[in-house]
């Protein structure tokens, strides 16, 4: 059976509303999807609506930024309860935070002479604020600018993230991360699973961190991932052994890449079937 764990729609950083990715997964075949947007379940509801309408069945999921000790890395959250008020006041104090984060870095913008009208740009956002759409408003205000400064006239999204948004030369912007104690206490009152997500991207899984985070009570590990590697891929699976944790998979799909890209989104090089994830019955039950 065809599933996808982890996606995002517009009410974070992706760029399609619940009801088109809804249609989109449809269209691929997946049978079971989690809505996994950047610190805020905005889009739950509407996502089951439409998903219900379509026959696929859905994991109530977000995505969180947190950090253990000296270590930041992302988790994955399923099957809480998302009606709960302890989790909307957690949610709100991170966007609250990461708001002034991206103000900060937006005036430091305007202040070295780029075109930034920063509290319209704010305006848009009422949970999460995406950088990567800040960065598209920047690049829509400045871009001979830009263009001139990166040599080159179509530069891609990294390339402006990388340069404006989390340089040191410009604005240094940093995610809202969240004690991971903090969410192990909340998950005691509001259920679910908790699992290491895309650990195999910057070698999140190295050291003593993994160990760490099974004596914490972690419940599993995303092994599929676009940004994994086969050898990340294999070192995961061997994680999940070790560990006897549950493994997952998803796409992290926000946008199909357009232009004239060969491959277009994650599954149109690798499939995530439930049957080769070990304990994934735990989650999709």
């Amino acid at each position: 059976m065809k599933i996808d764990l982890q996606v995002h729609s517009t009410y974070s950083d992706g760029f399609l509303s619940p009801e088109k990715l809804v249609s989109f997964l449809a269209d691929n075949n997946v049978k079971v999807a989690a809505l996994t947007d950047h610190n805020t379940i905005r889009g739950q509801d509407e996502f089951k609506k439409f998903a219900q309408k379509a026959k696929i069945k859905t994991i109530t999921g977000i995505e969180l930024y947190v950090y253990l000790e000296h270590r930041r890395f992302n988790i994955l959250w399923y099957n809480f309860d998302d009606k709960d008020p302890r989790l909307h006041t957690l949610l709100r104090e991170t966007q609250i935070r990461r708001k002034g984060i991206v103000r900060k870095a937006l005036n430091k913008l305007k202040q070295q002479g780029y075109n930034v009208h920063t509290e319209n740009i704010l305006d848009k956002f009422t949970h999460y604020v995406a950088v990567n759409k800040v960065a598209a408003e920047f690049y829509s205000q400045n871009k001979n600018k830009v263009h001139k400064e990166l040599k080159n006239k179509n530069p891609l999204e990294e390339d402006i993230l990388e340069e404006y948004f989390y340089s040191p030369n410009h604005a240094r912007l940093r995610e809202t991360y969240i004690n991971i104690k903090r969410v192990f206490k909340l998950r005691e009152k509001i259920g679910g699973q908790i699992i290491f997500c895309h650990p195999g991207k910057h070698n999140k899984y190295r050291g003593s961190l993994p160990e760490k985070l099974d004596k914490l009570g972690i419940d599993g590990i995303e092994v599929l991932s676009p940004h994994h590697t086969i050898g990340a891929i294999i070192y995961c699976q061997y994680l999940a052994r070790k560990f006897n944790w549950i493994e997952t998979g998803g796409s992290d799909y926000h946008l199909s890449a357009g232009q004239h890209y060969t491959l277009q989104h994650a599954w149109q090089w690798f499939n995530i079937e439930s049957d080769y994830l070990r304990k994934i019955s735990k989650i999709i039950k």
